[in-house]
């Protein structure tokens, strides 16, 4: 698809808000009228130029193109979109003020639910939920045409920002009670948030130097600016949480002592999945191989790519494979061409559209330059005896079957089609598994068969005082589905401390 300059965009949203104030004119709009409305595009940079730059991809919507995207939405009374969203943001209302170019307003509308809104609007997956139920894009039998809600919020969340409109959420008079939340990724910020206004004394304890959890260490700058995580830490520093780093609950302290010589009342489990998967092949132990966590990691929080100034030192390769067909894999492919790579290619068992990561990250990925080697699937990564380092990737060439458990045709292996892919560095990027050591350092927390600390209906654990969500409880899962997860707890220990 030709890119369309963010000037270009810009022009056309211009006149597309000039057609819609005079239908107004003319008094409220019809729903024929609001399906009438072109979907406005994200202005994104140049990609030839993005892909070796860190800066955001997505520039974000103009005013004009916000109150336009925003004059499409049908406002139906049955809301299917709110039914889509985890934290049950009230869209039809924020998004009628944005049609209203009541911006502020918007923005207080979403953080009544979702305190993380410029977060949630750049990453969450909207056309997979509140998207997913837009009466809009079922009339035209597509998400990607629905109301863009989750570029919306993204607008009036930096429109607040940008403008310094922003204010710390009241906070109820001090309860006397003491809430742990162990890690500060977004279930954990979310628990912090919800249980400080509640009036209790919050304490977040955070293994890095840095807090945010995986948006900090997984999701990088050009799809997440780290100033805005940062900015979001210290929004809830000012509603008074205290942050305590390189804090390693189950070796710093376990969480029995954090209840008992810490003294507090209540504790909130909210570490991630932070145990990378591998193949389990032949050659993973090379040196040019790598877990997309740690990859992602040394590039996002220990900035790899400032040469010469970074905190770690990082792998140069010319031609990397990056297994896996997720959003990770195509955050890995997107930051190995920006650490300097010529060629990247993603190799995946099935097909496109098969493919877990959102469409907007793969056609980000392609626009920049990444090759996708479909129905294709590694069987040794190949390396040289003497150096140690990696060499190449044995792959064998698939066909498509029938559906399996997820629903995805299955990947059926052709007979004789081995080959070879030479590369100089491979990325893993397979999912991650729940954090073990929490688990394995606290008896009395019941984990399932993948590690994954079990749970009831309000985020409750088997240990007394201690509620646990998001990746811990989930597997690898998105923000807005830990936030939820977190959003439930959090209300589940208030009432808890209420008592």
């Amino acid at each position: 698809m030709e890119h369309i300059s963010a000037e270009k965009l810009a022009e056309l949203g211009k006149a597309e808000y000039t057609k819609v104030e005079a239908l107004l004119k003319k008094g409220p709009l019809t729903n024929k009228d609001r399906m009438a409305i072109p979907q406005q595009e994200m202005p994104t940079g140049i990609p030839t130029v993005r892909a070796r730059q860190m800066s955001e991809v997505a520039l974000g919507y103009s005013a004009e193109q916000a109150v336009v995207e925003a004059n499409r939405c049908l406002q139906c009374k049955n809301q299917p979109c709110v039914s889509g969203c985890p934290v049950n943001v009230h869209i039809p209302e924020f998004v009628a003020q944005v049609a209203l170019g009541k911006f502020k307003e918007a923005a207080d509308i979403i953080k009544e639910t979702n305190l993380l809104p410029a977060i949630c609007g750049r990453v969450c997956p909207q056309e997979k939920q509140c998207q997913g139920q837009c009466t809009v894009g079922k009339v035209y039998k597509s998400a990607e045409k629905s109301v863009s809600i989750g570029r919306l919020e993204r607008f009036v969340a930096d429109y607040e920002r940008n403008n310094n409109l922003a204010t710390a959420p009241k906070v109820a008079a001090s309860t006397g009670k003491k809430v742990a939340v162990i890690g500060s990724g977004p279930a954990g910020l979310t628990v912090a948030a919800d249980c400080r206004r509640a009036g209790h004394d919050v304490t977040v304890f955070e293994a890095f130097h840095k807090a945010g959890g995986v948006m900090v260490y997984g999701i990088p700058e050009f799809r997440l600016p780290k100033s805005i995580v940062q900015n979001e830490v210290e929004n809830l520093k000012k509603m008074g949480v205290k942050f305590e780093m390189n804090f390693l609950v189950g070796r710093t302290s376990t969480v029995q002592q954090i209840l008992t010589e810490k003294g507090f009342d209540a504790a909130f489990i909210g570490t991630g999945a932070g145990l990378p998967k591998f193949f389990g092949i032949k050659g993973e132990n090379y040196i040019g191989v790598f877990s997309a966590n740690e990859y992602l990691t040394r590039a996002n929080l220990m900035k790899a790519y400032e040469k010469g100034v970074a905190d770690t030192p990082f792998y140069e390769a010319k031609t990397v494979v990056v297994c896996g067909g997720g959003n990770v894999a195509m955050d890995a492919a997107r930051m190995a061409l920006r650490l300097g790579a010529e060629k990247v290619y993603v190799v995946y068992r099935r097909t496109r559209n098969e493919m877990p990561a959102r469409r907007e990250e793969v056609d980000h990925a392609e626009e920049e330059g990444v090759e996708f080697r479909f129905l294709e699937n590694p069987v040794e990564i190949l390396g040289d005896a003497e150096t140690g380092k990696v060499t190449g990737l044995k792959a064998l060439s698939y066909e498509l079957g029938e559906p399996d458990a997820s629903g995805r045709r299955k990947p059926v292996e052709i007979k004789g089609s081995e080959h070879d892919i030479p590369c100089d560095a491979v990325i893993v990027a397979l999912g991650n598994n729940s954090n073990p050591l929490i688990p394995k350092t606290t008896s009395e927390i019941n984990v399932d068969a993948k590690g994954h600390i079990t749970v009831d209906e309000n985020q409750t654990t088997s240990m007394t005082k201690v509620w646990a969500g998001g990746d811990i409880v989930l597997g690898a899962a998105t923000v807005i589905l830990a936030m939820g997860e977190g959003r439930k707890a959090a209300a589940s220990i208030n009432e808890y401390l209420a008592k």
